[in-house]
């Protein structure tokens, strides 16, 4: 595989100049390209500059409005909804997460309900942003089937990932964000693009068969992670992302969707809690005493480390050549 050095500056320029060239304001198009650049820099791969033709075909659809304006609506102090009138997830997210921070403080648990978005990036970035700022964060969000419900060989849900994070004053916090599916489709298809295979049990191709091919689960169905209790989490996202929001389960996101290839609209769920509020004094100590008993276990990565150390390294990442040259093709 071809790659090229991009610095992340350059990674964040790129991404601005080719939504500012498909259609997005200058906000829309900050908001995406920080959301890319972030993960390039922490190694998202499947969901750096490898979601921008994505983003782009949805832009030159009409799908996505690459100009909208989220709004605000308090349903009660506690309860936050932003609607992004069709603009993609990450402006809808700076929009809605101060006011979910301030509403978390005061009350020691906050609900915000994000509609009419389309949801494109990883979840980590919602739910780092409250840890940073001392919270406990949980977020869902569903998309299009292309995961089968244990037992079964016919796609229902979507990958419908969850993140979640908890704060650790003085060190980088707890963070993990997983797909419910048993491979995110992004690392599915990065898997196809680079010839490699996958795990066994990862999903099954057109005729239901286990294969480890990923370009066969890609036109096939994904299974959910660990059988039954995936699956059930799987529900519980749908549930959240979907029936809590009053947005589109993932089977109905389908049914509407333009299959141009870019995100469908859909529903996010984002949960805060204050550890102050709701533990009170002394949470901070009790936590870490936990976590330093689990970090001096031989073998442990703490979630979210990978990225963290990542994030460490400034300099230059290397880029899928032919993806460059794609998004090349877009300005």
């Amino acid at each position: 595989m071809s790659t090229q050095e991009l610095g992340l500056d350059a990674i964040y320029d790129l991404a601005k100049e080719v939504m500012l060239a498909n259609g997005c304001d200058v906000a829309n198009a900050e908001a995406l390209a920080d959301i890319i650049s972030r993960a390039e820099r922490d190694g998202s791969h499947s969901h750096g500059l490898f979601r921008v033709p994505g983003y782009v075909k949805a832009l030159r659809s009409g799908k996505v409005d690459g100009k909208a304006k989220p709004t605000i609506k308090h349903i009660t102090p506690a309860v936050i909804q932003v609607d992004g009138h069709g603009c993609f997830a990450p402006l809808a997210q700076s929009v809605g997460l101060p006011v979910l921070v301030e509403a978390t403080n005061q009350i020691g648990i906050g609900a915000l309900s994000l509609v009419g978005v389309h949801h494109f990036a990883a979840l980590w970035p919602e739910t780092e942003y409250l840890a940073d700022r001392g919270l406990v964060g949980i977020a869902c969000t569903a998309y299009m089937p292309a995961v089968a419900p244990a037992g079964s060989k016919e796609a229902l849900f979507g990958t419908n990932p969850l993140s979640f994070a908890w704060p650790r004053p003085g060190h980088d916090p707890v963070v993990y964000d997983m797909a419910t599916a048993s491979m995110a489709m992004g690392d599915v298809q990065i898997a196809a693009r680079d010839g490699r295979e996958v795990p066994l049990g990862t999903g099954l191709d057109e005729n239901g068969q286990l294969t480890t091919d990923p370009a066969a689960i890609a036109k096939g169905v994904l299974l959910p992670f660990g059988g039954y209790k995936g699956s059930a989490i799987a529900l519980m996202v749908e549930l959240l992302a979907a029936g809590m929001t009053g947005e589109q389960f993932s089977f109905e996101a389908r049914e509407t969707d333009n299959k141009d290839g870019g995100p469908p609209r859909g529903g996010e769920m984002i949960i805060g809690l204050s550890p102050s509020v709701v533990a009170g004094d002394g949470w901070r100590d009790h936590v870490e005493g936990f976590m330093q008993k689990m970090t001096a276990i031989d073998g442990v990565r703490m979630p979210g480390a990978r990225r963290h150390k990542n994030r460490l390294n400034k300099g230059p990442r290397q880029i899928n050549a032919a993806l460059i040259e794609t998004i090349n093709s877009f300005l």
